[in-house]
């Protein structure tokens, strides 16, 4: 256990114990609430680490967040796991892990989609082109639903077809 997650620990046990009335532990409740303000106002602002749980839910919103493409916005696909990996990166390495492959997987789909695009323009393209988009489609909605739910299980998912730009 860190020292962080020792030290939430310990405001927490004390935060709860100052709210059952113990004036024995309100004196340190009050002097640890005030060594916070300090390194608040020294611009050190620190978010609890998440819960395993927690971690969890925002390791499968990482992956279900992709389907917000279907509301046809075009980068959609991309956007929600992009921003929840953006925004949750720090704080558990469960939400870091799967939401890199959350995006990975996105831009994967966004690369073979471009490819998809460019053989349209060829005759023969098009015969690889139209089985490659519905492959595409089954696919890019399937895959996050899976992996949302296999990441809210706790289990790591790992898109099988993938290129792991972010490391």
């Amino acid at each position: 256990m860190s020292d962080q997650e020792r030290n939430v620990q310990q405001r927490s046990h004390e935060e709860r114990n100052d709210a059952g009335g113990s004036t024995s532990d309100a004196g340190t409740a009050h002097e640890a609430s005030a060594g916070e303000s300090v390194d608040r106002s020294a611009g050190a602002q620190q978010r609890p680490p998440l819960s395993d749980e927690e971690a969890r839910t925002w390791a499968a919103i990482a992956h279900i967040s992709a389907l917000v493409g279907l509301l046809g916005n075009g980068i959609g696909f991309l956007l929600g796991p992009l921003i929840v990996w953006a925004a949750k990166r720090d704080d558990h390495p469960f939400v870091d892990e799967q939401g890199k492959e959350a995006v990975n997987f996105q831009l994967t789909i966004m690369l073979a989609g471009a490819v998809g695009i460019a053989l349209v323009f060829t005759v023969v393209g098009i015969l690889i082109a139209i089985p490659l988009f519905l492959a595409l489609a089954v696919v890019a909605i399937v895959f996050p639903i899976v992996a949302a739910v296999q990441a809210h299980e706790g289990t790591s998912f790992r898109y099988p077809f993938a290129w792991r730009i972010l490391k």
